[in-house]
């Protein structure tokens, strides 16, 4: 459900409410069903759902199109503001664990789940929780003991790999690496070949202005980047770089590349946001598990409104069930 305080019980409550998708899975939401009777009814929705205990361990797989895991020590949810709180930050960590662990029970358990769509998170809620994780992706890697993982965003328009996440942007010179930029072009191209792109053209970002201009702006292009390039290169990837981060994206855009590489965060998502039209999706790749969500955080200025607009949130779900039909084909092409 993402932070009770946040838009993601709205999110989820339209999303419920459609018809069309409600076909297409089955969802098990981890939250307060308190929560999301309120969002719908603030939403001017109506969606069912069958309520139980957050600790239920059913003898078969939910029979249900959309059961809620009430957490019943959130008895005061309804009266959370919308802004970030320690009670808030501790039921949306809390969520999100119980919704790893499903995701990552063995085959034959009734609470396994084949996918896994997070609403917003405050990442000051939880510290105020007194969580130190700095997002969402960095736990779900220590969590499924996951080396090597990216994050990815997938939009109409445009995808983008991501070389470094919720860093500080004065620490990049020390945080990149040959192996930290390599890791993003293989896991993009394995992403790319998953959604269906047989032949993946992968375009890497410069990290300074016009690309370093031959080591005039700096040597990180050639003392990094063009290795990791090289590198991927050798291993059959088709990928080229470092090119200008001010054009690269418009090349994208225009159908010239299948993945864009970003080195930092707001490098890869202005253009990426700017382009969507608030359909994009971020998706953690390297996983053992299939995890989507959308491309926004908890928009506490508009919480409760009932005005957030779903269409990530829906993407996000749309693409969970894809990859998970997917993989769930391979597997028994496999065997």
């Amino acid at each position: 459900m993402g932070d009770p305080g946040g838009i993601g019980p709205e999110l989820i409550a339209r999303c419920l409410a459609d018809a069309d998708l409600r076909q297409r899975a089955r969802f098990i939401v981890h939250g307060s069903s308190a929560s999301l009777t309120l969002a719908q009814e603030r939403c001017g929705v109506h969606a069912q759902w069958f309520r139980a205990s957050s600790d239920a361990t059913p003898r078969t797989p939910w029979s249900e199109d959309a059961v809620v895991l009430d957490d019943e020590r959130l008895t005061d949810v309804l009266s959370l503001e919308a802004a970030p709180s320690k009670r808030a930050g501790h039921a949306s960590k809390q969520w999100v664990e119980s919704a790893i662990a499903d995701a990552m029970r063995v085959q034959d358990d009734p609470r396994r789940t084949d996918a896994m769509v997070t609403g917003p998170i405050s990442k000051e809620a939880w510290g105020m929780a007194g969580y130190a994780w700095p997002g969402h992706t960095e736990l779900l890697a220590a969590r499924t003991h996951t080396k090597r993982a990216c994050m990815v965003f997938d939009s109409p328009r445009l995808r983008v790999a991501l070389a470094t996440v919720h860093v500080p942007l004065m620490d990049l010179r020390n945080l990149l690496t040959i192996g930290r930029v390599y890791d993003p072009i293989d896991l993009g191209h394995q992403a790319c070949l998953e959604l269906g792109v047989t032949h993946p053209r992968i375009a890497v970002c410069g990290l300074n202005p016009h690309a370093g201009e031959s080591g005039r702006l700096g040597d990180e292009e050639t003392r990094v980047i063009a290795p990791a390039i090289a590198m991927a290169r050798d291993t059959g990837i088709n990928v080229h770089g470092p090119f200008p981060a001010d054009t690269v994206f418009r090349d994208a855009a225009q159908g010239r590349w299948d993945m864009v590489v970003a080195l930092y965060h707001d490098q890869g998502l202005i253009p990426l946001k700017l382009l969507s039209g608030g359909g994009a999706v971020n998706w953690t790749v390297g996983l053992p598990i299939v995890r989507t969500s959308p491309d926004h955080g908890t928009a506490f200025d508009i919480a409760g409104k009932g005005i957030a607009d779903p269409r990530s949130m829906c993407s996000a779900i749309d693409l969970a069930i894809r990859l998970a039909n997917a993989r769930r084909t391979s597997t028994t092409a496999t065997c």
